[in-house]
């Protein structure tokens, strides 16, 4: 047997490594032109849309006088919205399967725009549940829509940065809705309409005009994009075919392994849902009473000082959204990247309600909504593991419909405690023994700890990651 040339096998896992050193540089190549062409899209997107979901909040300020409604009957409101969304839900994500993305998103846009707009011809409490009843039916489909879009073209390793630079349309929907919404109020009186009836007309129909570039620009798959080429197409199909375990601890049963019906009820997705239940509390604090709280220790001012305060929190989110999920995505480490800002969230909420001085309690409001954002971001890297892609669509829908039973609650609870207690400190402290337990639940989670892995080698390969 001839003896093997020296250096013979050294040169072969060299080889290996150039390999896979070139296709890491592909995928990160390909993944940036993917965030180039459909992040700041469906940002804008998710801006019109959360806007139409919160703008009630803005409205709140004048319409509860103008129409006679109590803090309970405006939270009732708001509860009804969550709960034709939580409904509704699980069917929109089913339709989104079945008839693609462009199309399915196009037409909920179209009919929630008309739909929010339609809000300015409320006058009395049962007028306003059955528009926000149909807001909410209208608008059921494009969160969890989205989620589930985003996994169709984002791999695993990519998913933290890019759903916070979607995310981040919240924060910066509240910040600009905040100081755009003061201002359209000062409409009262022009044309005949309060200003928080040219509110919903400012702010819902560009929702509807959205929806019709949406059909034209968005594409259902990676194969269907005629703005990749071919050899893109197969790098990013290859990336998202990559198993997802590194970030995943091992389940006593591979998803693949069960049925639809089994996956839904395992342990591992009811606490997933059990954890959301309890982020999505704070976020729909956030999102509805922030406004309002903001105004209970800004004792005097206008309505656009109350707005342009209420845009500091937002800042901090945006900034802390973008800085952790590059972190978490750097360190391919999950569950820890999602309790922390849990934690921190529930430590502001306390400071709102206990802080004496205006200061600390604007801190507070900065970091219940920094945190939980933060965390929102996050946690939807990860439950997508638990499914095979063919119930992906459903248990996705299934998480985002439990948990926002929370978001259905919150408004009936805050309103109802502030109604009691004159203070919106007992909902405020509500929120924050959610959180905590939210957490503890997130400690239990199948995630991974952030241990090196070869998934994890290869991105670190790649100094700068698509973003």
């Amino acid at each position: 047997m001839s003896p093997i040339p020296q250096g013979h096998a050294s040169r072969v896992p060299q080889t290996s490594a150039q390999a896979q050193s070139n296709c890491a540089a592909a995928t990160e190549q390909v993944t940036r032109k993917v965030s180039r062409h459909l992040l700041g899209f469906l940002f804008l997107l998710f801006v019109v849309s959360f806007l139409d979901r919160i703008n009630i909040g803005f409205a709140g300020l004048t319409m509860m006088k103008d129409l006679g409604l109590s803090s309970t009957q405006f939270g009732f409101a708001t509860t009804l919205f969550y709960v034709a969304y939580i409904a509704c839900g699980i069917p929109g994500n089913l339709m989104l399967a079945r008839v693609g993305a462009r199309r399915w998103i196009s037409f909920i846009m179209v009919a929630w725009g008309l739909a929010s707009t339609a809000t300015m011809f409320a006058t009395n409490a049962t007028t306003l549940y059955w528009l926000r009843m149909l807001v909410g039916v209208t608008e059921a489909g494009f969160l969890p829509g989205m989620l589930l879009y985003l996994t169709c073209w984002f791999p695993s390793a990519w998913r933290a940065r890019a759903n916070a630079l979607f995310m981040i349309a919240m924060p910066v929907t509240a910040a600009l809705g905040s100081a755009v919404s003061g201002f359209i109020l000062k409409l009262d009186g022009h044309a005949g309409l309060a200003g928080w009836q040219w509110l919903f007309v400012l702010e819902g129909m560009p929702a509807a005009l959205l929806g019709c570039v949406a059909f034209f620009y968005l594409d259902d798959t990676p194969r269907a994009a005629r703005w990749l080429s071919a050899q893109e197409k197969h790098t990013l199909e290859a990336a998202l075919a990559e198993p997802t375990d590194a970030l995943a601890a091992p389940t006593a049963q591979p998803a693949s392994e069960r049925s639809l019906w089994q996956q839904l009820r395992s342990p591992v997705v009811l606490r997933f849902a059990a954890a959301y239940f309890c982020l999505v509390n704070t976020l729909a604090m956030v999102a509805v009473w922030a406004p309002l709280i903001v105004k209970g220790f800004s004792a005097g001012a206008s309505n656009v000082t109350v707005g342009l305060v209420a845009t500091i929190p937002q800042i901090v989110t945006i900034v802390a959204m973008i800085v952790w999920g590059r972190r978490s995505d750097r360190r391919q480490e999950r569950k820890w990247h999602l309790a922390a800002p849990m934690l921190l969230s529930g430590l502001g909420c306390v400071l709102t309600a206990q802080g004496g001085a205006p200061l600390v309690q604007l801190l507070g409001v900065c970091l219940a909504s920094a945190g939980s954002y933060t965390a929102m971001s996050i946690f939807w890297t990860t439950p997508d593991q638990a499914f095979t892609p063919q119930a992906r669509a459903v248990g996705i829908a299934v998480i985002n419909a439990i948990g926002n039973i929370s978001s259905a609650a919150n408004p009936l609870v805050v309103g109802w405690l502030k109604d009691a207690t004159h203070s919106y400190a007992a909902g405020l402290i509500y929120s924050a023994v959610l959180l905590v337990l939210g957490a503890v639940i997130v400690a239990t989670l199948p995630i991974g700890r952030g241990g090196r892995s070869d998934r994890e080698k290869e991105v670190k390969a790649v100094p700068r990651a698509a973003a």
